[in-house]
């Protein structure tokens, strides 16, 4: 998968909207899960733009979350946005064996317990967040 301008640049907005305030391993391994999931394809899409903008997918573009308007501001002034940026890059050019959440593509923020979590077994935790391989 080869990600266009518009791909790196919603993964950029994703990545800081869901992940600022993470180390930057948290920061990858949101990059990760879109990465994931487009390489999936299916009912969420096939490239990361898609999988990013995916209805109820990621919290940050849900239209009333206060983070919507913060990652639509982002400039590349900022430089969390430029961060992100260059992870999602990274991300996007990494081989297949170096992800370090093995395939995840759900995650959650620990101290929550989302219904679609019930029996599903975490793969790794990084920061803040807890990832998941499949759930049930």
């Amino acid at each position: 998968m080869t990600p266009d301008s518009v791909d790196l640049d919603l993964m950029a907005r994703t990545i800081y909207g869901e992940a600022r305030g993470e180390p930057d391993e948290g920061w990858s391994a949101v990059a990760w899960v879109i990465r994931n999931r487009a390489a999936k394809g299916g009912w969420r899409g096939d490239t990361p733009a898609h999988v990013c903008l995916c209805r109820a997918q990621f919290s940050c573009w849900n239209k009333l979350d206060p983070n919507r308007q913060v990652i639509a501001d982002l400039t590349l002034f900022h430089p969390g946005y430029r961060k992100a940026l260059r992870i999602a890059g990274q991300v996007m050019d990494a081989p297949d064996d170096s992800d370090p959440i093995k395939g995840a593509m759900h995650y959650h923020v620990r101290g929550t317990v989302p219904p679609w979590v019930a029996g599903a077994d975490s793969c790794a935790t990084i920061g803040r967040h807890v990832f998941f391989n499949s759930i049930k």
